[in-house]
């Protein structure tokens, strides 16, 4: 197990090449970091040929949060989550909400691993969600932290950008209760004008493995006005989601001006039309930043039961057991955990 000392902690997933350069292999951006230099994240730093993390255990924000907040909607349905983030971020949006902990230099305070789930106790909460900014860069204290919540039977979260290599995210998936993932879009074009780089594929493969180990699932787009917010883009999200499982959640997200980019909020209109087609497709849409009804109420995909209303996190849930009180369906998901 990591452990803070007086000097930075040695990042992982890491090669050294010529003239002291480091090759990190964290994320997809595989930086090629010269001596005193970071890489794009500008949290991992190549210290006399050595990478170092300069975020590890370094908290921006820490509040408990209702879990749908995350958003997570179908996971443990009215409980708080100790919610911590940190500074640093692999990519660099110009619409981040974030941006100011993401990509500036805000002040911080150290938390130690067995300080967050001694925290987590005392506050009775049953998760620790990595959220705010991005998890990814934050690797080696994630890991840290899920390793003792593991031994009090605590569940990690990530709220992540996904952006992540296959075998660090491998070995992050055994401590995971539960994910929320921000699929930008499905064009690797937005993301290099959006997001300084990277692209959907990395995204794509990092769902598709979480799917794939039973992880809970849950998916967040987006929509920015002319960009990716068309009826072809959402449509290829959709039926990407949908060929996994249809029973994993999206939530749609309204866009407001934020840091960089100054496009006006997504229309209405764009919203209601974007959730009708993807329930065209998906069992259970919900739409973000936006006071709309339909949108934050889970329904029965088998008979259209009006099953939990989040009005304002004032939760009224008629689930039974997980289960559908009019029909019986089962709803996809962790209830009465």
């Amino acid at each position: 197990m990591t452990m803070r000392g007086d000097d930075l902690v040695e990042a992982r997933f890491y090669e050294r090449e010529k003239e002291n350069k480091l090759r990190c292999k964290l994320c997809p951006h595989f930086c090629l970091i010269d001596p005193d230099n970071t890489g794009i994240c500008t949290v991992r730093r190549n210290e006399d040929g050595v990478l170092k993390t300069l975020n590890y255990g370094q908290v921006t924000s820490a509040a408990m949060d209702p879990i749908e907040k995350k958003p997570l909607y179908h996971y443990d349905p009215g409980s708080v989550t100790l919610s911590l983030g940190t500074r640093g971020c692999n990519l660099s949006c110009s619409f981040c909400q974030n941006w100011r902990i993401s990509q500036g230099s805000p002040r911080t305070r150290y938390y130690s691993p067995a300080g967050v789930v001694e925290m987590a106790g005392e506050k009775n909460s049953s998760t620790i969600t990595f959220t705010y900014s991005e998890p990814v860069v934050w690797f080696e204290y994630i890991e840290d932290v899920a390793q003792r919540a593991a031994e009090r039977g605590l569940g990690i979260i990530l709220v992540t950008n996904g952006f992540i290599n296959p075998r660090p995210l491998q070995e992050l998936i055994p401590y995971l209760s539960a994910c929320n993932i921000d699929l930008k879009a499905m064009s690797a074009e937005f993301y290099r004008k959006h997001c300084g780089g990277g692209g959907p594929d990395p995204v794509r493969k990092t769902i598709t493995s979480l799917h794939e180990a039973g992880v809970h699932l849950e998916v967040t787009n987006l929509l920015l006005p002319g960009e990716n917010d068309g009826v072809e883009q959402l449509e290829d999200l959709c039926e990407f989601i949908a060929d996994l499982s249809p029973e994993i959640p999206l939530h749609i997200s309204r866009y407001f001006p934020r840091h960089r980019l100054k496009l006006g909020k997504t229309p209405a209109e764009v919203m209601e039309r974007s959730f009708d087609l993807a329930r065209k497709h998906l069992n259970y849409v919900y739409l973000g930043n936006i006071d709309h009804p339909r949108g934050r109420i889970t329904y029965c995909p088998e008979c259209s039961e009006e099953l939990i209303d989040r009005s304002y996190f004032n939760l009224k849930n008629r689930l039974e057991s997980g289960e559908c009180p009019h029909c019986g369906r089962e709803i996809s998901g962790v209830f009465n955990k």
